[in-house]
């Protein structure tokens, strides 16, 4: 039986790569207060003084979690003053917004796009709380159109990246002919609980950094998805996994002093337990293996996350060699880092067209998102 009388035949094409969503451009925005690592110990230990009596204990630990350098929101002396969540959060949206801007505005600029051409922002953050939300907040700095769809996204953490991503690039398929950014804000240094002893906290004070990074899609029927000015992915497909009962795995538990953080010294091994079949169970419905990614773009969470993937996945040893890069000259950026390594794959190591890439991140729940790229 043919179409009804009046109304056209679809074609369904399942091909993901005849309507994917292309990078068209990437940014990143540091604050500018860089400390090395050395350096961020003593603050941290002038802070905490529960630990001055362990000698060495603080340089110790911060040379463990493989970062050299780090850029924080505010001058580092600053930070023995600030008191509970509303001086924090003042800090945090002040300087979100303005890394924010510098953020998308070279984006822009780099594009060559005017602000009133996208049609759709997501942010997402987990350090800081901001209503009206900092998508909104920038609608007051650059000329949007005030129909311009806006997203916020909070509470996904360190996998914020990749699900906005994905969240933007599902977007873009629905309307091929838009243009989406998202924007990645996170200022993990201004939730450090100078009263917490504990070694998850301490391990956060010398693991996390602060930035911002923003990427901007073309839907496949943009002008701009067919140019290759500045060659960036294809979001090809993605895929969210969530592991049942690991809610105490990571997160923030929120206090009278701001956020104080939940990380479990079980992380490497629900990531080594979890993340690998779901990895090959998304590349198999795709027709491919392990072996067809020749760019793994993984969320730096440290070395022992790091190592646990390299295991669990039986990788290379050089193949998370951009993400332990990333981690050693700025740290862990929580939800910003995958953009600022889909920068730097863009502008430092370029794959060769046509090669497939995976972005990964893992964030509280526990939970990872996987997107399928490919150059």
């Amino acid at each position: 039986m043919g179409a009804p009388r009046g109304l056209a035949r679809i074609e369904w094409d399942p091909d993901p790569a005849h309507d994917a969503p292309r990078t068209i451009a990437t940014s990143v925005a540091l604050p500018s207060h860089c400390y090395r690592q050395d350096e961020l110990a003593r603050f941290a230990a002038r802070m905490m003084p529960e630990l001055q009596r362990r000698e060495g204990f603080l340089e110790r630990l911060f040379e463990r979690v493989g970062v050299q350098s780090r850029h924080l929101a505010l001058p580092a002396e600053d930070y023995a003053e600030l008191a509970g969540l509303e001086e924090r959060n003042r800090a945090w949206l002040e300087v979100a917004t303005e890394l924010g801007l510098r953020a998308v505005s070279a984006l822009l600029d780099e594009a060559g796009v005017p602000a009133r051409d996208i049609g759709h922002l997501t942010t997402t953050t987990v350090t800081g709380i901001a209503v009206p939300s900092l998508d909104a907040r920038l609608m007051n700095l650059l000329p949007f159109r005030r129909s311009l769809k806006r997203v916020p996204l909070f509470g996904l953490g360190c996998l914020g990246g990749a699900a906005g991503l994905a969240r933007a690039a599902e977007y873009l398929r629905a309307y091929p002919d838009e243009l989406a950014i998202l924007l990645s804000v996170e200022l993990c240094s201004l939730t450090l609980q100078s009263d917490d002893a504990s070694l998850a906290n301490i391990i956060s004070s010398g693991l996390f950094g602060d930035g911002a990074a923003a990427v901007l899609l073309a839907g496949a029927r943009h002008p701009l998805a067919r140019e290759r000015r500045t060659p960036g992915p294809e979001l090809l497909a993605s895929q969210s996994a969530f592991f049942p009962d690991t809610e105490r795995v990571m997160g923030w538990d929120l206090v009278d002093g701001g956020f104080k953080v939940v990380l479990s010294p079980s992380v490497p091994d629900v990531v080594r337990e979890h993340v690998p079949p779901a990895v090959e169970s998304f590349l198999a419905e795709h027709g491919l293996q392990k072996s067809d990614i020749g760019t793994w773009v993984s969320h730096p969470g440290g070395p022992k996350v790091l190592a646990a993937l390299e295991q669990g996945l039986g990788l290379a040893p050089d193949a998370l060699r951009a993400s332990r890069e990333v981690l050693a000259n700025v740290g862990n950026l929580s939800s910003a880092s995958v953009l600022y390594l889909l920068d730097d794959y863009r502008r430092r190591r370029l794959p060769a067209p046509g090669t497939y890439g995976l972005l990964l991140a893992m964030g509280p729940a526990f939970c990872a998102e996987l997107v399928l790229l490919r150059w």
